[in-house]
């Protein structure tokens, strides 16, 4: 019997393209397919599909959050991480999530269908030449940056959500939105955050998550005054 698949990408082309693809395999079925974090979630609470085939870079909750929301309410479930980049960052981020596999865009398409059978049997994969970046990283001894890592790691999941939006320009009526949180609950976050991280305003959450890679491109910040 064929893997269910659910499809997770904001871009129909790619979903189209990779549908194109497992078409050629009789192992694989799209069973569904979500445009954002939040929709898929959803789908796996419902549907509980055998793997889980993910954009990194998803609108509002990116792709290691979703995993990392999916793992909340089903830790056995099966998770492909696809990407444009192969920075070590969002492969260690996507491995800690619960991810099995980070595949590259890339890749060719019988290297998305080796990632796809090797999770289909319980297995872990990483495109070749991210594995060969990270062993490189691994025998030089900076896998990451230690003095970010150490500043993050007191953060919990939900903070790193929060963090990385707040340095997209994300207002805290936004973000509650987008993580279904009540606002005072994010304005929490806000200052517990800064707390942590020995900061004081928005900037400086902002210059954190630059230099964690977090998010990718600096965000012009807004006068504190007028952020909610």
């Amino acid at each position: 019997m064929p893997s269910q698949i659910l499809l997770v990408d904001d871009h129909k082309i790619m979903r189209d393209g990779i549908k194109a693809i497992l078409r050629h395999s009789d192992d694989f079925i799209v069973m569904a397919e979500a445009e954002n974090g939040t929709e898929a979630v959803q789908i796996c609470k419902l549907k509980r599909p055998d793997i889980i085939l993910m954009d990194i870079g998803l609108p509002g909750l990116n792709g290691i959050e979703t995993t990392t929301e999916i793992m909340r309410y089903n830790p056995e479930a099966k998770v492909i991480i696809l990407s444009m980049y192969d920075d070590e960052h969002s492969v260690v981020s996507a491995i800690r999530s619960g991810a099995r596999a980070f595949v590259l865009k890339k890749a060719s398409d019988g290297d998305l269908l080796d990632a796809l059978r090797t999770v289909a049997k319980g297995g872990s994969y990483l495109s070749p030449q991210v594995s060969d970046r990270l062993l490189q990283r691994i025998q030089r001894g900076d896998l990451e940056s230690k003095p970010v890592a150490s500043a993050l790691s007191d953060l919990s999941p939900r903070e790193l959500q929060v963090l990385r939006l707040v340095a997209e320009g994300k207002s805290s009526k936004e973000i509650a939105v987008m993580l279904d949180l009540g606002l005072q609950t994010v304005r929490s976050y806000r200052k517990t955050m800064m707390k942590k991280l020995n900061v004081n305003n928005i900037a400086g959450l902002t210059q954190v998550a630059l230099a964690a890679g977090i998010t990718r491109f600096p965000i012009p910040v807004p006068d504190q005054k007028a952020v909610p």
